[in-house]
């Protein structure tokens, strides 16, 4: 069961603790090995994700990311997360809930990523799995929303095995690698929250 450290954004963000991973907001320290896993995936990840700034592994882009998470934080629109192995401290990848909207939607989005050495071992469904309590008992929202590209067979496989639904298709939904490129929807409800040993 995640556990959740602290909420100050003033500090360093949520941390949360899952089975042999865990989430903690991204901080200066991490640039080092943040750039080198992404760097190091480049060709892995580029497919997937909106094109990347000229400048987007500088320690001065870096860090313009950090000021716009902690802002996102402290103002309630976003909480990104860094995943890591618990083992070695590794770090692995991230996971953000972007768009939090309150009122009568109550809701949010997930996006994530995974360097490639370590990409379909588990790791991220766990991190996922650390992440819903945080969702829907710590944020209290009752809805979280996911997209992907129609042919990402795993992160499709991911969704569907965490306990995400698909609700239909979105066209040209978001730019992705220069595209404008076609995106199955996915939803979870918080009534749809399974227990951990549920899920695996």
């Amino acid at each position: 069961m995640a556990l959740l450290r602290s909420v100050n954004p003033i500090d360093v963000g949520p941390a949360l603790y899952g089975d042999g991973v865990y989430l903690r907001t991204p901080q200066m320290a991490d640039f080092a090995d943040w750039a080198t896993v992404r760097e190091e995936s480049a060709s892995f990840l580029k497919p997937w994700e909106p094109s990347w700034p000229l400048d987007d592994l500088t320690r001065t882009a870096f860090r313009r990311r950090l000021k716009r998470y902690h802002r996102e934080i402290r103002e309630d629109q976003a909480y990104p997360f860094f995943l890591f192995r618990s083992g070695d401290d590794a770090l692995m990848g991230g996971i953000t809930l972007s768009h939090v909207r309150r009122g009568v939607a109550q809701t949010c989005s997930v996006g994530y990523w995974i360097g490639a050495a370590h990409a379909r071992r588990g790791y991220m469904t766990r991190a996922l799995q650390t992440l819903l309590p945080f969702v829907f008992e710590t944020l209290r929202l009752n809805r979280l929303e996911a997209a992907c590209l129609a042919h990402n067979a795993a992160s499709i496989a991911l969704l569907e095995k965490v306990g995400f639904q698909r609700e239909g298709c979105a066209r040209q939904y978001l730019c992705i690698n220069g595209v404008w490129q076609d995106h199955l929807l996915y939803a979870m409800l918080s009534n749809d929250l399974r227990p951990l040993s549920a899920q695996t």
